[in-house]
């Protein structure tokens, strides 16, 4: 998901602490856990080549198709998290890795315009004429612009929880101490893997920006979902690129001019989010014309509690007219 504000950092330190604290004994089992996290994510995508360079996919379930874009630290596994629940609905889920993350390049000028125009490269390598595109958290950005730039191949756009700057105001402030302890967590698998097993709560609320309370109140298929999302981050390693641009990006203004879209759209939030995306989901549903605003009381950044509930709404959502 996206990278949080000042609560990311203390808790990232923290967590930071635990692991030097704890690495001594918590180490016995790192070699079998990313044994398997490497396993989870072997020969489940393919690669198509673009003028950007190569660009990951996967592709899962049957019928109607719909492109899936992670958020931060994420990757094709993570969009089809994401898409757990439109799978189960009957939706084919197109899932890319965008640009640093996983097997996708990195190309000299990876912005998100130029991540909506490799998706269209995707969509013509697997014969795909249209689409619904959802993007989540900070893969709301490039599917905005994919809506913008390729209205003849978007039917409607689907923002989750969007990550962006849309105020002028950088959601992330580093002291060089601070960037030292995050960059730490989430370029070392063994470092973030033991802060996992230490203080996996506190990951839970501030690198996922959910309140883990929440997970004493909700169904216990929720509670694995949230607790799959913080895993699948392994191999963290293979995802600190994108999500180091991700963080690049997360510090500037948008520039998109939302009023220009004219694809039916849904946007998602969830008012206590921790990383204030429920502010931005408002900010774009005023600017985009005729667009749909969703928003659930709590859940936080996963939407805890609200998984099948948000399925069932895109679900009704695509089956409308389309752009």
């Amino acid at each position: 998901m996206s990278l949080s504000r000042r609560s990311f950092v203390v808790g990232s330190a923290a967590a930071c602490g635990l692991a030097a604290f704890g690495g001594g004994y918590a180490v016995g089992s790192y070699s079998e856990a990313i044994a398997a996290a490497n396993a989870r994510i072997a020969r489940k995508s393919s690669l198509v080549t673009t003028r950007f360079g190569a660009l990951e996919y996967a592709v899962e379930g049957r019928g109607r198709p719909i492109l899936m874009v992670h958020g931060t630290g994420g990757g094709f596994d993570q969009g089809l998290r994401f898409g757990g629940g439109l799978i189960a609905n009957g939706f084919q889920v197109i899932a890319p890795s965008r640009f640093g993350y996983l097997r996708s390049d990195f190309p000299t000028d990876p912005s998100p315009q130029n991540q909506a125009d490799a998706f269209v490269k995707l969509l013509d390598h697997l014969g795909i004429d249209r689409v619904p595109i959802a993007g989540g958290s900070a893969g709301a950005l490039p599917a905005a612009w994919f809506a913008l730039r390729h209205p003849d191949r978007c039917s409607h756009l689907i923002l989750l929880v969007p990550g962006m700057n849309l105020t002028n105001r950088d959601p992330v402030e580093f002291t060089p101490l601070q960037q030292f302890m995050v960059a730490r967590l989430l370029s070392s698998d063994r470092w973030f893997w033991v802060a996992r097993k230490l203080a996996p709560n506190q990951l839970i609320g501030t690198l996922l920006a959910t309140d883990p309370a929440l997970l004493a109140t909700v169904s216990a298929s929720e509670r694995e979902r949230a607790f799959l999302v913080l895993d699948e981050l392994m191999p963290i390693h293979r995802r600190t690129q994108g999500m180091a641009h991700d963080g690049s990006m997360a510090g500037s203004p948008t520039d998109i001019d939302f009023s220009r879209i004219e694809t039916p759209s849904l946007i998602m939030s969830v008012e206590d989010d921790r990383f204030g995306t429920a502010e931005t989901a408002r900010i774009i549903a005023e600017r985009i014309p005729s667009a749909k605003l969703l928003m659930f009381p709590t859940g936080g950044h996963l939407w805890l509690g609200h998984d099948a509930d948000l399925a069932a709404e895109i679900t009704d959502f695509v089956a409308g007219p389309a752009g």
